[in-house]
C-alpha cells in the first residue's frame, strides 16, 4: 500500500525519534520533530492508519508507537537520508587502520575487532574466493627427519600451512625436487581447479615417486579446499548482551556466530553491494530482535569479502551505513596495498 507524503513524514519521524530515544513515540513529539502544520488529532489519525497497516506497533498500553519491522523496511528503502561523512569522521575511521599486521588474514581479524570497538556491535568480516584467485606458491619446509611443513600462499593473500609426517627421510634434495615440481604443477593455477581429479593426474606424472608423495599431495588438496572456502572473523559477540532486544536470544546468537553453515547462509555473496536484514526478516528466530547490516569490500576491483554488523533492530541506520561503507572501502584499499607489496 502506497503511503501519502504526510504518512511518510510521520513514519520517518517515528523511526528517527525511536532510534534516538528508545521510547515509544507520541503525536506531540512528532509534531515538534516533523514540522507538520496539522493538528495533533490528525497526526494521531495518521498514526492509527500506519498501525492498522502494520508499519507501527504499540508495545504496551501507552499512547506511543514504535516502528514495526515493516516500518523499518519502508524507512530504509524509501525514506531514509544518509548524511555524508564529515572529514573528522573519515579521519576517525582511517585511524582504525594505522597500525595493522601486514598479513592479509590477520588484517581481517584486526578489522573485525576494530569495527566492533568503534560501533559497539558484534562484527563479522569474511573472505570469499573469486574464481580468479590462484596459487601463488606451494613450498615444502623441512621440519624433522620425517616431518615437513606444507606452505600454501594464494594470490588473494590467504596463507595456509600444515604439518605432515612422511614415510621417507627428508633431505634437502627431496625438498628441492618437490618444490620445483610444485612450482610447475600448481603455481598460477586457480584454487578451484585443484580438484581431487587434478591431484590424481599430478600424482601420475610423478611416476615411481607418486606413492612417496601421496600424503603431501592429499594435504595440498585439503589446503586448497580451505582457501577456496574462505574464512570468517568474529568480534564483539558478547556486546549484544547490552541491548535488551538482542539479549533475549544472545546465547542462540553466539552459537550462530560459531556455525560455519549458518554464517554461510547469512553472509552469502550477493549482487547487492549493501544489504540490511531487519529482525524477523532473518530466517533464524535468534535474529528476530536484531538487524544484520553488511557490505562488500573489494580488492583490485573484485569482490573479496564481506563486512557485517549484528546489532539491535533500533540501529541508527542513517549514521551507520556511510560509516560501514567507508570502513569497507578503507579495508579493501589496505588489503590491495598489502598484497601488491608482497
Amino acid at each position: 500500500m502506497g503511503l501519502t507524503r504526510r504518512q511518510q513524514q510521520i513514519l520517518s519521524a517515528v523511526v528517527d525519534i525511536y532510534i534516538r530515544t528508545g521510547e515509544p513515540v507520541g503525536s506531540k513529539a512528532i509534531s515538534l520533530s516533523a514540522g507538520l502544520s496539522v493538528s495533533a488529532a490528525t497526526i494521531r489519525s495518521e498514526m492509527a492508519a500506519l498501525y492498522e497497516w502494520g508499519y507501527l506497533e504499540q508495545p504496551h498500553t501507552s499512547a506511543g508507537r514504535v516502528p514495526s519491522h515493516l516500518g523499518y523496511r519502508e524507512y530504509i528503502d524509501f525514506l531514509m537520508t544518509c548524511p555524508p561523512l564529515e572529514q573528522e569522521e573519515r579521519d576517525e575511521i582511517e585511524s582504525l587502520f594505522n597500525v595493522k599486521n601486514p598479513d592479509p588474514e590477520k588484517l581481517l581479524g584486526d578489522a573485525a575487532e576494530a569495527l566492533s570497538e568503534y560501533t559497539g556491535y558484534a562484527t563479522v568480516t569474511s573472505s570469499i574466493v573469486p574464481k580468479t584467485v590462484s596459487v601463488r606458491k606451494i613450498e615444502l619446509i623441512a621440519a624433522g627427519a620425517n616431518t615437513v611443513v606444507i606452505l600454501l600462499i594464494a594470490s588473494n593473500g590467504a596463507i595456509r600451512n600444515k604439518i605432515c609426517r612422511v614415510d621417507f627421510t627428508v633431505t634437502p634434495e627431496i625438498i628441492s625436487f618437490f618444490n620445483k615440481f610444485a612450482g610447475h604443477r600448481f603455481a598460477g593455477r586457480s584454487i578451484g581447479s585443484i580438484t581431487s581429479s587434478y591431484i590424481g593426474s599430478v600424482s601420475i606424472t610423478l611416476g615411481e615417486y607418486s606413492h612417496m608423495f601421496t600424503t603431501i599431495l592429499v594435504n595440498i588438496f585439503e589446503l586448497c579446499r580451505e582457501v577456496g572456502e574462505g574464512r570468517y572473523y568474529i568480534s564483539g559477540g558478547t556486546r549484544l548482551l547490552a541491548y535488551d532486544e538482542a539479549a533475549k536470544t544472545a546465547r542462540e546468537l553466539l552459537l550462530l556466530l560459531e556455525s560455519r553453515e549458518r554464517l554461510d547462509a547469512l553472509f552469502s555473496p550477493d549482487e547487492k553491494s549493501f544489504k540490511i536484514i531487519i529482525g524477523k526478516e532473518n530466517a533464524g528466530s535468534e535474529l528476530s530482535g536484531s538487524s544484520v547490516v553488511m557490505t562488500n569490500y573489494e580488492i583490485a576491483g573484485e569482490p573479496a569479502g564481506m563486512v557485517g554488523l549484528i546489532g539491535p533492530v533500533r540501529i541508527n541506520y542513517p549514521k551507520l551505513i556511510p560509516h560501514l561503507e567507508y570502513f569497507a572501502k578503507m579495508l579493501g584499499e589496505l588489503m590491495s596495498e598489502t598484497l601488491e607489496s608482497e
